[in-house]
């Protein structure tokens, strides 16, 4: 078998051009086996159980397991198809199955444990203390100490899960994919900036179509709720992206909603945690449920009054513009677009030429420069899943190798909605090799048209920084083992090489590196500059408790008992009570189309967006009194943060680059919540 199978041979960078999709299913079996076959070596040694022969052989069982699961679930995120769907759904309930077979492996666990026991007692590095409290944490948190009925259960519960979020998320895709606004009377779009239009235009003309098509895909919906001057048309759209998954039809999702949270609940309680976010949460920096809504709370106690400040002079404002006596939902982007272009006479429109694509990649390519000492070349003869990804080896100043880096930018039928960072290889140390790693960065930015090249709006800029700074988290990773590398770490820490980065977006300093115009290739003006850097707290109150709202009905679904729950948008309603500023949308739910927490890593996690914001503020508030390119700084948060994963502590890591724990108040002041 292995002879045909490309993704059993060995290979170095993923070997896309040569991966079927009929190589998958045999090769997640056999992988699987030898994977087995590995933990029965360990639990099969006579040897008195040490760290050696059992930890770190434990952390490296299982590598082309985890290597093909990493390729064909990245595929399935970035390039997926019916084909990839179907296999997905066969192959998720062998991998939990995999996954419960080794967490409930009496032998193996008893072996760990009998290590845990001595750990005082053994000479162990920070690193492997880490490492052995981790891999005891997935055992007793897993169910290894549950009698054999209740081990039967969780199995079935967790094969139920693993299925259930990923039709949640293919049920997400469809209902993006499906949908178009066409238009064909151009008198209906005024408004709308000549780049959207052709745009628009373009996408009519591969659909075979005449006119204009718009989409449920951002760079196509975002600007059309900015700019089009037709409000019927901005309700139709508005209606249509938030009723995803929850159009009582074959891709509803609200079924799937209740039973992920109710399954969750009955997981968390046969390990002996009160609910879903009690389980999450003790792995996490903020610790329990209570620590996570008394965090929430203080912020919106801080930001609501701004927020409806804001609110109450946005709405006088459309009634004075346009005689709009009640916002609703879908003149939100545009009238703010429209005061916020009153008040500092800048607009996306206007910034969008100084941002090409290719100058933002170069830009933030040379900010990770300056800090970080680190270099990219652009290589082509690195295998790609799609002719669009841009293929990059990153170097330190040394020349040494540091990463293989992939970077994918527009959207496709195939890609999910959203801009992620993931992992082909992760780093790892392994018979004395430092094994470095394959990141990647997945976006869904505007593209180029005929006529012009790919100009991102400013928003997008911010998030090409946000995403590679958790790439950066990945090639910067300098740990022993792999799951403790790069961004493994806590997740309410895992944002804060991210929202960091982001930073640099708002500094002169930066933007004069790369902020040129695609035609003259003239700097942006420093006028410009300055009405980005005063425009960066518009709206912030209503921004926070956006956000917050976000995290509140996260909160809401997995810190309670849901058994009660019949209702998923009634649930949504009482989470959204204490934030709500519009009326609400009846055809509308957020539940249903939320894939950060049913489909992604986020339940009973959202909060940490808010979390990481009060770490970033506080870490950039250092960066701003030394200077935003200095090198003694930047050295300590690439080697207290960046290169140190998850071997240590959050708090722990963070005081040794800060020298004390953050102060919330960097936040608000950068918010101008508080002065």
């Amino acid at each position: 078998m292995s002879q045909e199978n490309p993704l059993l041979e060995p290979f170095n960078a993923a070997p896309f051009s040569k991966i079927k999709n009929e190589h998958f299913k045999p090769a997640f079996q056999e992988a699987i086996q030898k994977a087995k076959a590995e933990i029965d070596a360990i639990t099969a040694n006579e040897e008195a159980p040490t760290f050696e022969n059992t930890l770190e052989a434990l952390e490296f069982a299982g590598e082309t397991l985890s290597r093909v699961s990493s390729i064909f679930f990245n595929l399935n995120s970035a390039e997926t198809n019916e084909e990839i769907q179907k296999i997905a759904q066969e192959v998720s309930p062998w991998l939990s199955e995999f996954s419960n077979d080794l967490t409930l492996n009496e032998e193996l666990f008893k072996r760990v444990k009998t290590v845990y026991e001595q750990k005082e007692s053994l000479d162990l590095t920070v690193e492997q203390k880490t490492l052995l409290d981790k891999h005891y944490k997935s055992f007793t948190r897993n169910g290894a100490n549950l009698p054999e009925d209740k081990k039967e259960q969780l199995r079935e519960i967790d094969k139920e899960l693993s299925k259930l979020s990923l039709s949640f998320g293919e049920n997400v895709l469809a209902e993006t994919n499906r949908y178009e606004l066409h238009i064909t009377d151009e008198n209906e779009l005024k408004g709308l900036p000549e780049s959207e239009l052709e745009t628009a235009n373009q996408l009519a003309k591969v659909k075979g179509k005449e006119g204009y098509i718009f989409t449920l895909q951002y760079p196509s919906y975002i600007p059309f709720m900015k700019y089009a001057e037709n409000r019927e048309l901005r309700k139709k759209l508005s209606i249509a992206f938030g009723a995803k998954g929850f159009q009582n039809d074959k891709y509803d999702n609200q079924e799937n909603v209740l039973k992920i949270a109710k399954l969750r609940h009955q997981r968390a309680n046969l390990l002996g945690f009160k609910t879903h976010a009690h389980f999450i949460l003790e792995e996490r920096m903020a610790k329990s449920p209570e620590k996570v809504n008394e965090f929430l709370n203080e912020m919106l106690e801080k930001a609501k009054p701004a927020a409806q400040q804001e609110f109450d002079e946005l709405e006088q404002f459309a009634k004075e513009l346009d005689g709009i006596d009640h916002l609703e939902k879908w003149d939100s982007a545009y009238y703010a677009e429209k005061l916020k272009q009153k008040r500092f006479q800048l607009d996306d429109e206007q910034l969008k030429p100084y941002f090409k694509l290719d100058n933002v990649i170069h830009g933030v390519f040379t900010v990770a420069k300056k800090l970080y000492d680190i270099h990219f070349k652009e290589v082509f003869d690195i295998d790609k899943y799609h002719e669009e990804v841009k293929t990059y080896e990153v170097y330190d100043g040394d020349h040494n190798f540091l990463a293989l880096f992939y970077a994918d930018f527009h959207p496709r039928e195939g890609k999910r909605n959203g801009a992620w960072m993931t992992m082909y290889k992760d780093q790892k140390v392994k018979d004395g090799k430092n094994e470095r790693p394959h990141v990647s960065n997945v976006c869904n930015f505007t593209r180029p048209t005929s006529k012009k090249p790919s100009l991102l709006t400013f928003n997008e800029v911010t998030t090409l920084f946000h995403e590679f700074g958790h790439a950066l988290h990945g090639m910067l990773a300098n740990s022993t083992y792999p799951s403790l590398s790069g961004a493994s770490v806590y997740w309410d820490f895992v944002e804060l090489p991210s929202q960091m980065l982001e930073n640099w977006c708002y500094e002169p300093e930066a933007l004069e590196l790369f902020a040129r115009h695609y035609e003259t290739d003239e700097v942006i003006p420093m006028e410009m500059i300055e009405k980005i850097k005063k425009s960066a707290n518009f709206h912030e109150g209503m921004q926070t408790v956006r956000q917050l709202s976000f995290g509140m009905l996260d909160m809401a679904w997995h810190a309670v008992d849901p058994s009660t729950i019949h209702d998923v948008k009634a649930n949504e309603l009482k989470a959204f009570e204490a934030t709500k500023l519009y009326p609400d949308v009846a055809e509308n739910c957020m539940s249903t189309s939320f894939s950060h927490i049913f489909q992604g890593g986020y339940s009973a996690g959202y909060y940490s967006y808010k979390w990481a914001e009060v770490l970033d503020a506080d870490a950039f508030a250092y960066f701003q009194e030394e200077g935003i390119f200095n090198k003694s700084v930047a050295d300590k948060f690439k080697n207290n943060i960046l290169s140190k994963g998850g071997t240590e502590d959050p708090m722990v890591l963070y005081k040794r680059f800060r020298g004390k724990e953050p102060n919330p108040e960097a936040l608000l002041k950068r918010a101008g919540l508080i002065n």
